[in-house]
């Protein structure tokens, strides 16, 4: 859910926004139509690209998170803790899969069921990770359950999260590692109050790589022995990189494991930022810096590395509000398109396309709009695109077109 410390009134009432070995490769369908289009078609310049939406379902309650199930559903998080499934065959079913609602604390705007994703062993286990602020006081946490059994729910990890109900995260998603990633915001309100960003000592402002396959000791996971900070002292080992404000959709690219990050801005700029594996421990900078821009000094330390975002754009005196970040095209329907970035602001709506340019650097582009009030896009186990709407409770499924470029309105190289 994006987040910001204060809101224009007609804004506050909408804004929600709220064991596998390390050599696994891509699922299947995806790694079959990253070859076969690769093959067949080079992709084009993203301004010869453009988004189109056909709305394919309605009458969710809030809809904040969804994913691909290999049987070809998508699952569909409802704010309240309800789970819907969608089948493009069948469209959306009238009853819930899940319903977690007894645990779900809905007490603010940006509390609720706010993560989802499917065990890589789904087909055989029926298990999902979600991510949720729970009762009584709002705390982030991390549960897997098997679909349609919410009394069997395990809790994983937590997070108090009390004073204030903004900036939780709550992304979660399996990155090609079979490790399990999760983001949680800084605290809340607004200026990182606890200062949380910069501290390894808490897992606020933080993305979490945990091991789910395991259990070591007395919890219910292991860390990972390659995690960045397992031997720094006073660090939680299970942060993977740091210097969050709040995370609202991070992704998993299939292909090379990196992460995509769509992280909120506190009110003058919305950041893209792009990790591959091998940038572990990374620092993203808040709240020394709200994208590249210094924020708080006081919180910028001397001989430190701040990576920069790949991509940001401006939120003060604009439409934007907030950033929904997205995943990367691996579909089949577009080959033009394979390997963009996608994703969106939940005010403007605005379609944001990134690309790593092979002689380094990005390319980055506008290529149209979403429909009102983006929370979250993902794919379907085809690799295709998906794209929720917030209060008017839409699904819609997403295509993209070569179009002719128009001149300027992109968004510069980095």
């Amino acid at each position: 859910m994006p987040r910001r410390g204060c809101r224009p009134a007609h804004l506050l009432a909408g804004l929600l926004l709220l064991a596998l070995p390390v050599f696994l490769l891509p699922p299947a369908s995806v790694a079959g139509t990253a070859t076969a289009g690769t093959s067949r078609t080079s992709a084009v310049p993203l301004t010869e690209l453009t988004v189109v939406t056909e709305r394919v379902a309605f009458g969710l309650q809030r809809p904040i998170a969804l994913t691909g199930l290999p049987d070809g559903r998508m699952l569909i998080a409802e704010k309240n803790g309800t789970v819907r499934a969608y089948h493009p065959d069948t469209g959306l079913a009238a009853a819930p899969v899940l319903d977690l609602t007894a645990r779900i604390d809905t007490s603010d705007n940006e509390r609720g069921l706010l993560g989802i994703t499917p065990a890589p062993n789904f087909a055989r286990t029926g298990l999902l990770y979600v991510a949720y602020t729970s009762l009584p006081a709002g705390a982030l946490t991390l549960a897997r359950v098997p679909i349609g059994a919410p009394e069997r729910v395990q809790v994983l990890l937590t997070q108090e999260h009390a004073e204030y109900g903004n900036h939780n995260g709550g992304q979660v998603a399996f990155g090609r590692d079979g490790y399990l990633y999760w983001s949680l915001g800084d605290g809340g309100h607004a200026n990182d109050p606890f200062k949380a960003g910069q501290n390894l000592g808490t897992l606020l402002g933080k993305i979490v790589r945990i091991d789910v396959n395991r259990t070591c000791g007395a919890k219910p996971y292991c860390v990972p022995s390659d995690n960045p900070f397992v031997r720094t002292r006073g660090a939680r080992p299970e942060i993977w990189v740091y210097g969050l404000r709040n995370p609202w959709r991070f992704s998993v690219d299939p292909v090379d494991g990196s992460l995509w990050i769509g992280d909120v801005g506190q009110g003058l700029v919305e950041e893209i930022n792009h990790i591959r594996p091998w940038q572990r421990g990374a620092n993203l900078g808040w709240s020394c810096r709200e994208g590249t821009p210094v924020f708080d000094p006081e919180q910028c330390r001397p001989g430190v590395r701040y990576t920069d975002p790949v991509f940001e754009y401006e939120h003060f005196m604009t439409e934007n509000c907030s950033v929904t970040g997205g995943v990367v095209y691996r579909g089949s329907a577009t080959p033009e398109a394979w390997g963009t970035y996608i994703a969106s602001d939940y005010c403007s709506t605005l379609a944001f396309a990134v690309r790593p340019k092979p002689g380094g650097g990005y390319e980055t582009a506008t290529i149209g709009n979403f429909p009102t009030q983006p929370t979250a896009i993902d794919a379907d186990v085809h690799g295709e695109l998906y794209v929720l709407s917030d209060l008017p409770g839409w699904l819609s499924r997403v295509r993209f077109e070569r179009v002719q470029p128009a001149s300027g309105g992109g968004a510069a190289n980095r």
